[in-house]
Order: C-alpha cells, then structure tokens, then sequence
C-alpha cells in the first residue's frame, strides 16, 4: 500500500516537474548551512525532550457544520484581541522588539513553551512567525534560508517530537507556498508573510476549540467514555461536553509510568464529571462498561494510524474485540509525513522508568515511550478539517502540502 501513500504521491509529482529547469534558489534552499541547534542541545539527549516536558505542561462532516463551529471559535476569541491574535501576551524571550539581544528562536520557543495550555507544536509556530518579524535580511531568497534554518533548529531540539516536526513544516508550506510572492517587492512580501504566519498560528491555536465542538455530538448522556494518559485536546472535548450539560462517566487508565491519567483525573474531579481511575493493566476487565474510548495523539501518519503514548495500541485492540468505537482527538498540525509500517518502525522516544525496586542490570527495561495503532482498529479521528475517517487522512495530507 507504499504507493497510495501521500508522500509517494508527492514525490511522483515532484519527479514528473524536473523537466523544467531547476531554480537556482530551490537548490540553495535545499542545502541549508548547519543547524544553530549544535550549541543548544536538549539538556537530556538519551531522553525525548517531549516526555521530559509533558507532565509539567501538559471525512463524514459537512461543511456548514464545521463552518459553524469555527464561527462559534471565532466569537469567544474574538474578545481577547486587545491582547494578540491569540489572546495572549507575546513573550519577550526572544528578543523580537527593538532591544540589542540576539534573536534566538529556541529562546523565543521555550518562552511561548512556558504558557501551560499551549501545545509545543504551537510554540514553534509562534516562535517562526517571531523569526520573519526579527529578521534583518534583505531578499526573498534571504529571509527563506533562515526560515529554513530556524526551522531546523526547532526539528532538531527534539528529533522525537512527531508534533513538532510536522508543526514547523506545515507552517513553512503554508507561508512560503505560493509564487505570488516571487512578484512583488521585497518589502510587500515580506509583511505578506508576516500575516500568513500569524494566520497560521491563530488556526492552530484555535483547533482545540473547533475539535472539541466538532466532538459534541458523539457524547451522548448517559455514555461511559475511556481515556488514556492526558490529552489537552481530550480535556477539552470532555470540558466543552460538561458545560454543555452532558450526564457522563469516565474512566482513566492510570498512564504509567509517568501517571498523566492522574492528572487529567484531577482536572476532570474539578468539573465535578464523576470519574474512576484504572490500572493500565484493567481495561480488558471494564472494556464490558464502556461505551467508546477517546485518545489523543501524538502523531497521525499517512495511513490513517496514531501514534500515541504507549498503550494506546492494545486499549485499540480490545476495543475492537469487543466492538467498541475509538475516536481520537488530534490538531491538523499533528498530521505528519510518516507511514510506520510496525512498531520498530518508528524513531526511538525513551523515558524514564522507575519500578520503585532495584532492578538487575542484567534484566532489559522496555524505555518506549508510545506505539503505532494501525487505521483498522480506529473509528473516527477529531480534527479541526472535520471529522474524518482514517482513510481519509492521506488526501488530507496530500492538501496540506500541496
């Protein structure tokens, strides 16, 4: 199935456009000079930057439906322009004013980091809007090189971060994707620029919003719905159906070893949504109780699978034994250009374990830290383009890139 993919798809294309002559700016382009992330390191390499941070931070719809729940987005944010397209203050830790520090976009990264609620792919994407307002350069040409450079750097500060990856080249594609931008002036396309990227980021800031509109309709009172792990996205979903004065139940695996079921435990005990928590090793035993799972992601590949924390993969599989729908709640920005083929099939992302004992040096411990779930164990994925099914998700892809 390699040559339905939407990478294979692209890259035929591509193939099919080298009779014409090359540009020369496309081949400076393509050789960047080295990543600015060699002197700013992850502090833990062995670890994925992604789960160091998470515990501290952490097609079947029509389109007048989905047009209705961004207008709704559209008017809760609105009130929160005084303060940035996004309703936030913009951190200053990048030096984007007009003050002498150095611009630093994994400086401006990490400041739009530290905001709770914002996810990291987000942050990137602020921090590459800030990149184009900083920049000194003075050609088309220029300002592409360091966008593309920055971009690296962002890639490289956590080569394990599905989201992020897959953030920093949408935003690249949507900014720098047309030609028009070859016919005017320097300065014109340049504040043209400037504005795709704020667009861009104000889309994605607001996909959480539009999801957890998008999902309402698939709660249903009465219902019992079971999460894993903590998902901002799923939080959403369940606090937009409280508000709605929804009557459910939810049960929590536990999340070991990190425990985020813990958290999101938590957080939905303080929207009074009656809540039991599970042992991970518990959800075949209350699989009968359950009325559908609900899961976020980490990634969403090309073939229409997730990858997720780990343990997704076999809540998927005793769902579908017992016929139960999982949905999956991911942002648009999570659509990646991977296509897994099993579970070794993917970067390796460690952390930490700790089993509370000693444990012999000669006994191999199990570091992975989330797993591919294959299309045909999901029902329906989320997203802020509409609610898809997971062979959709490859024409979706192959949208975004174009």
């Amino acid at each position: 199935m390699w040559w339905r993919s939407a990478s294979f798809i692209l890259d035929r294309q591509q193939e099919q456009n080298t009779s014409y002559p090359p540009n020369p700016e496309s081949l400076l382009l393509s050789y960047p000079p080295p990543s600015m992330a060699d002197s700013l390191q992850n502090p833990k390499p062995d670890i994925s930057a992604y789960y160091q941070t998470r515990a501290a931070h952490h097609a079947v719809v029509t389109s007048d439906w989905l047009s209705q729940a961004q207008a709704a987005v559209s008017l809760q944010t609105n009130d929160d322009v005084s303060s940035g397209s996004d309703g936030r203050v913009a951190p200053t830790g990048g030096g984007t004013g007009g003050d002498n520090k150095t611009f630093s976009v994994i400086d401006e990264f990490n400041s739009w980091r530290k905001q709770p609620d914002l996810a990291e792919a987000v942050a990137a994407i602020r921090a590459l809007a800030a990149v184009i307002r900083a920049s000194q350069a003075t050609t088309m040409m220029e300002l592409e090189i360091e966008l593309k450079k920055a971009s690296d750097s962002l890639k490289a500060w956590d080569a394990t971060s599905i989201s992020l990856t897959a953030g920093c080249d949408l935003f690249m594609r949507y900014v720098t994707r047309t030609s028009a931008l070859e016919y005017e002036d320097f300065n014109s396309a340049r504040y043209r620029l400037i504005e795709r990227a704020e667009k861009f980021g104000e889309i994605s800031y607001k996909a959480r919003r539009i999801i957890a509109m998008l999902s309402q309709d698939f709660i249903f009172d009465g219902c019992t719905i079971l999460v894993h792990g903590f998902s901002r996205v799923v939080l959403e979903v369940l606090k937009t159906a409280a508000e709605n004065k929804k009557h459910f139940r939810v049960f929590c695996t536990e999340g070991r070893p990190d425990r985020t079921g813990l958290r999101l435990s938590n957080e939905l005990a303080k929207l009074d949504v009656p809540v039991k928590l599970l042992i991970d090793s518990a959800v075949a035993y209350t699989m009968d109780e359950v009325d559908m799972v609900l899961v976020g992601a980490d990634g969403v590949v090309e073939s229409g699978g997730i990858i997720n924390m780990m343990g997704t993969y076999q809540i998927a599989l005793v769902s579908h034994s017992m016929n139960k729908p999982v949905y999956v709640a991911a942002e648009s920005y999570k659509f990646a250009r991977l296509y897994p083929l099993d579970q070794k099939d993917m970067g390796p992302a460690l952390r930490t374990i700790d089993f509370g004992v000693p444990i012999p040096s000669k006994v191999e411990v199990e570091k992975s830290a989330r797993d591919y779930t294959p299309p045909q164990y999901l029902t329906l994925l989320f997203t802020d383009l509409g609610v898809l099914t997971p062979s959709v998700v490859s024409d979706e892809l192959i949208q975004l890139y174009l």
